[in-house]
């Protein structure tokens, strides 16, 4: 009685049941692969934040399918501070960047159409390609002293079905961004055959260079869709506030923009109160960066202390985002080594092929856990190598 694009395999995999039993046994857990901020220890501004969900606004329904006028100004300054203008009619406020990649997957996708993905990669997509009825196609990421795109697979991986080019500016887990000459040569990909770019870019503001790099939002020479929101940028993912951004040919903007307007008013997803909080919660967002970069410098810098002390191990190079790719010796596979980690040494981690690494060797670890936690962990990491 169910439909088949929900037909998953829902069976926990051996990492995630041994966790649980880890757990159930009240183990100490030395947790290197934290992903929510709100749980790690940083500092936020609680009066602000309550206080703006206060508005006396919030008690009147306004409805517009694009979002409060507002909270929308307030996204096209955020980019105006990178020195990006976004016209406030191109930009549509949603609860989440997955749901903004489902407006996209809607609006692109005929039921089996084809979306071209990184690999590796974050793995949620999966599951919304299904949901939308779209398929996914792998590209690679190649990795010789940092991370580049494989542009001669990437063409080869494109059919008369492709209707879009992924791209996670920065990636997640590579943390890597997007170039210049990266972005003009998918521009010229997607323009010469009617094929859309699709940017996430939750990690953007957070880069360890001193340049700030470039966001797909300025990009106008091919149909673009940019993605990002609170979850990441201002630590403030129970806020559920994003945004979807459209760029590219004024005839095809035009187009994309009319049909996502239809999809945004069917479903007016996002709450008043958030809505009228965004332009607060944007403000505060710099005091929770600094916290945030200040420990991921200070967390790499532990990490490659502890990794220039030993020779079994290193660590990939990474430019942005709150991850690092571990490259360990291959003598099992990843999950059967972040499994023997996690029961004997109480520590736990992702295991590379979670991101679709091609070939065992990689594991993941957070950089933003807790500096004590943190120091803990990769004390013990070479004790099993």
């Amino acid at each position: 009685m169910f439909a088949d694009r929900t037909n998953w395999n829902l069976k926990s995999n051996r990492l995630s049941e041994a966790l649980a039993q880890h757990r159930a046994a009240n183990k100490p857990l030395l947790d290197l692969i934290v992903s929510n901020p709100t749980g790690c220890g940083f500092v936020y501004d609680r009066g602000s934040i309550l206080q703006s969900l206060a508005n006396p606004d919030s008690l009147s329904y306004d409805p517009n399918p694009k979002g409060l006028l507002v909270a929308r100004q307030a996204v096209a300054e955020y980019y105006a501070a990178h020195d990006i203008a976004v016209p406030v009619e191109n930009i549509i406020l949603t609860t989440s960047t997955s749901e903004a990649y489902s407006y996209v997957f809607r609006i692109l996708c005929n039921p089996g159409d084809e979306l071209l993905i990184p690999e590796p990669s974050y793995p949620l997509l999966s599951f919304l390609a299904d949901i939308n009825d779209a398929k996914l196609v792998g590209y690679p990421l190649l990795y010789d002293h940092g991370w580049q795109f494989d542009f001669h697979a990437l063409q080869h991986a494109i059919t008369p079905r492709t209707r879009g080019i992924i791209v996670v500016n920065p990636n997640n887990p590579t943390g890597h961004f997007c170039k210049a000459d990266e972005m003009r040569k998918l521009n010229e990909i997607c323009s010469s055959r009617q094929i859309a770019i699709i940017a996430d870019e939750v990690f953007l503001d957070f880069h360890l260079g001193f340049k700030r790099p470039s966001s797909f939002a300025a990009n106008a020479a091919s149909l673009t869709f940019t993605m990002s929101g609170l979850s990441k940028m201002a630590g403030l993912p129970q806020m559920k506030a994003a945004w979807l951004i459209t760029t590219g040919p004024e005839e095809l903007n035009a187009w994309a923009l009319s049909r996502l307007d239809v999809i945004a008013d069917t479903f007016l997803s996002m709450n008043t109160p958030v809505q009228l909080a965004i332009p607060r919660f944007l403000e505060l967002r710099h005091g929770f960066q600094n916290q945030l970069m200040t420990r991921v410098r200070r967390n790499l810098t532990k990490l490659d202390a502890q990794l220039a002390a030993q020779s079994s191990c290193s660590r990939l190079e990474l430019e942005g985002g709150w991850y690092a790719t571990l490259r360990v010796p291959v003598t099992r596979s990843d999950e059967d080594l972040t499994i023997e980690l996690l029961n004997t040494q109480g520590i736990y981690l992702h295991p590379g092929h979670f991101y679709d690494f091609p070939t065992d060797g990689c594991l993941i670890v957070s950089l933003i856990t807790p500096a004590e936690e943190f120091d803990e962990g990769i004390k013990r990491l070479p004790s099993v190598f």
